[in-house]
């Protein structure tokens, strides 16, 4: 079994971090892994940077632009990690966007993950029916998971296809902003939170955008099985480096 359906199984809520690979310097990744999965967190998301991320927000932003100045390329980030397994047990995603994973050879580069034991990917800009129609097969050899986005504008006809072709979690996208731009969830949002649990979808829904502290996780994670935090946890590593990371950890589920 896929460790993102074996994480998802865990009698708790998930608390999945996002960072850009290759900030705040080149060779911190893997550190901020093993440290990330040392004080407790159940799933991690590599940011693979890219020079024109839509759906990041400036924090984001700002550490891919900062992570290909350190020389962050796909290459790097496989090399970096081919020994990751040695030492990580806990899922591990990769999130990016379509183009450098085309640049690289879609083939080739979901062959790599599967090597160094990748277990899902997220792309927000590949659509799920160019998606199936071209790239399901080689995703399912190689044992990588798509990971989907929803957000409150998505119809629930859409979700409902979105679900039908997921397995493993549906990235809940807690707002049509871009990340990092709210502070706290109004009303609006929990409805959309209450909305989707109410939809008895066959995957777990996990939230994504706009969690930054411990009342937004837990207002996130009322109606879901989990939340991804990026941006707060990328200006945590501007302030202090790859140092630290417990602190921030317990500061958000103790």
């Amino acid at each position: 079994m896929n460790r993102i359906n074996q994480k998802m199984l865990e009698d708790k809520k998930l608390l999945s971090i996002y960072f850009t690979a290759g900030y705040p310097a080149l060779n911190d990744t893997v550190q901020i892994i093993e440290d990330l999965e040392k004080n407790g967190v159940d799933m991690i998301e590599i940011g693979l940077p890219f020079s024109d991320p839509l759906a990041d927000g400036p924090t984001i932003q700002d550490s891919s632009t900062a992570a290909l100045k350190n020389g962050m390329t796909t290459e790097t980030l496989f090399e970096q990690l081919k020994d990751i397994r040695k030492t990580i047990s806990i899922p591990l995603i990769v999130m990016g966007y379509f183009n450098p994973m085309l640049q690289y050879g879609v083939e080739a580069f979901c062959e790599k993950c599967h090597q160094i034991g990748i277990d899902g990917i997220i792309m927000p800009d590949l659509p799920l029916d160019v998606y199936e129609s071209e790239y399901k097969a080689i995703f399912e050899k190689n044992g990588l998971l798509n990971i989907f986005l929803i957000t409150p504008q998505t119809s629930e006809t859409r979700i409902r296809q979105i679900d039908e072709a997921s397995n493993g979690f549906i990235y809940m996208v807690s707002s049509a902003s871009v990340t990092g731009s709210k502070s706290g969830f109004g009303n609006e949002q929990e409805d959309y939170f209450k909305r989707i649990g109410t939809m008895n979808l066959a995957n777990p829904q996990i939230v994504g955008f706009g969690i930054k502290d411990a009342e937004t996780f837990e207002q996130a994670t009322k109606s879901a099985k989990g939340a991804i935090i990026g941006s707060a946890f990328i200006k945590h590593l501007t302030t202090n480096g790859k140092n630290k990371i417990r602190e921030f950890v317990t500061s958000i589920v103790g």
